[in-house]
């Protein structure tokens, strides 16, 4: 790369690969070790015309503010609800991501999810190894062949779904706000509808103002006894309150849950819960996957200071 130590801000740990990229061709700014984050920034924010962020750190307005002369934001992630995108546009900064690249791991995780709690998989080995095997059989699950399996957002992520859903032997649903080119599954008009005849809803929406608590207790009832939510999204997209509650009443059957409104921090009473099956964010957490996000970010952070169009533009 030819660009001389140009400053960019780094606001969290990355992945060893990226960080080391990074820092090799970039002069590199650390925000996550400063003890006094205003005062780091006041002193090197007139410096900084990149930064590196993730899903997980975002990029807010008043971050951005102490930026003047910030150029492009290069996230690490496919979800940008952290990021302040109406500041960026007011400022003509870039703003790029890492789509397409975890769609596969990020399926994956949901169909896991979905085995895992109508087929009792953690209960199951919860079961065998406090040996009460030998005290009578597991009690029965849930089959998903020739069930009704409803994605909410059919994009990369929930298409993906669709297709693994498929080879199961499920019938497919979704509801998507922006038209899609017939895919041959059966289009719902809204969220409550298609909540009302899924067997398993799937969450693959967008984070952000528009999506949020668009899985309420509404939705929730709607969804029924028999019912299963997963949600390999954004923990914002689900009232995760009222998600308790339906739960621990059983008004739904069970969940398989990725993500959380609060993360990391996990409501005690879902913990509890046997029909939850829960994971700490790690639907794209793959060597593989996190190396091709890695490679991505830097790619754009790479083009865009070398004079080339970014790889993958939201901004």
């Amino acid at each position: 790369m030819t660009v001389q130590k140009i400053d960019v801000l780094v606001t969290g740990p990355l992945q060893p690969w990226l960080m080391s990229a990074v820092e090799r061709d970039f002069r590199v700014h650390k925000l996550w070790l400063a003890s006094d984050r205003d005062a780091f920034l006041k002193e090197h924010g007139e410096q900084i015309r990149g930064v590196v962020t993730s899903a997980l750190y975002g990029a807010k307005a008043p971050l951005i503010d102490a930026l003047p002369k910030l150029e492009i934001i290069a996230s690490f992630g496919v979800g940008f609800d952290t990021i302040d995108l109406e500041a960026a546009r007011r400022r003509k900064i870039v703003v790029t991501n890492t789509p397409d690249v975890l769609t596969d791991c990020v399926a994956d995780t949901a169909i896991a999810l979905l085995l895992a709690v109508t087929r009792r998989i953690c209960e199951a080995d919860r079961f065998l190894r406090a040996g009460k095997w030998s005290q009578g059989r597991f009690p029965l699950a849930t089959k998903v062949g020739g069930k009704n399996c409803c994605i909410a957002g059919l994009g990369n992520v929930g298409s993906a779904i669709a297709f693994r859903a498929k080879g199961f032997g499920m019938t497919i649903g979704y509801y998507d706000p922006y038209p899609k080119r017939d895919p041959g599954y059966h289009r719902y008009d809204n969220l409550e509808t298609m909540a009302r005849e899924a067997d398993f809803l799937m969450l693959a929406l967008p984070g952000g103002e528009q999506t949020h608590h668009a899985i309420n207790a509404r939705i929730l009832s709607a969804l029924g006894p028999k019912g299963f939510l997963i949600n390999v999204a954004r923990g914002s997209v689900v009232d995760q309150a009222a998600l308790v509650k339906a739960l621990v009443a059983g008004e739904i059957a069970g969940a398989g849950l990725d993500v959380f409104e609060d993360e990391p921090t996990v409501p005690p009473e879902l913990i509890k819960l046997d029909n939850v099956v829960l994971t700490p964010h790690i639907a794209s957490g793959t060597h593989e996957t996190r190396e091709a996000m890695g490679q991505l970010t830097f790619a754009n952070l790479e083009a865009y200071f070398s004079g080339k169009p970014v790889v993958t533009r939201v901004v």
